[in-house]
């Protein structure tokens, strides 16, 4: 873009938006992933470009519009959090620890650890170290010395064992 004196001046203020309006519609975009929201906040960063269009020299005009969005960008996710603890702070507080769920979340533990306990040596084996320690099916097949496709036939088959069991709880 060739050196203009004065964003104020409607050509040099077009040509400035016809440049770096997608540009900057884009680089919102894929920060909060909304095209109605990257839209509208690119839209605010070139109506602030207008609004201190004397302040703006024209070689500065993209920095400041990529600021400008982003900082826009930033107040937006700020006020929802702001929100979303304001909603949160002013839900009816459930009372998940009541003696009841206690009660029953105990009796579930155990259910389920009876469950764990009736697999088979090689489908517990499996899936312990898949879903306790997070291990890999390569991981699990080299610590077990078996193919990926054995890890797998192991564990589809714990938690099938798993799901009949816990379906009649």
């Amino acid at each position: 873009m060739e050196e203009r004196k004065n964003v104020c001046e409607e050509q040099t203020y077009n040509q400035i938006y016809k440049e770096w309006a997608m540009a900057i519609r884009n680089f919102i975009y894929f920060k909060c992933g909304d095209k109605d929201k990257a839209y509208d906040i690119a839209q605010e960063a070139f109506i602030k470009l207008w609004e201190n269009c004397k302040k703006v020299p024209p070689n500065k005009a993209k920095s400041y519009l990529y600021t400008v969005a982003n900082n826009t960008f930033l107040n937006t996710v700020a006020h929802k959090k702001v929100v979303l603890k304001y909603a949160e702070s002013h839900l009816p507080k459930v009372e998940k620890h009541s003696p009841q769920f206690l009660l029953e979340e105990k009796e579930y533990g155990e259910k389920l650890q009876q469950a764990i306990a009736n697999l088979t040596e090689i489908q517990r084996e499996a899936f312990l170290l898949s879903r306790v320690e997070g291990k890999k099916y390569r991981e699990i097949a080299e610590i077990l010395n078996i193919s990926d496709k054995a890890v797998s036939k192991r564990i589809h088959d714990a938690l099938e064992a798993l799901r009949k069991t816990v379906e009649k709880i």
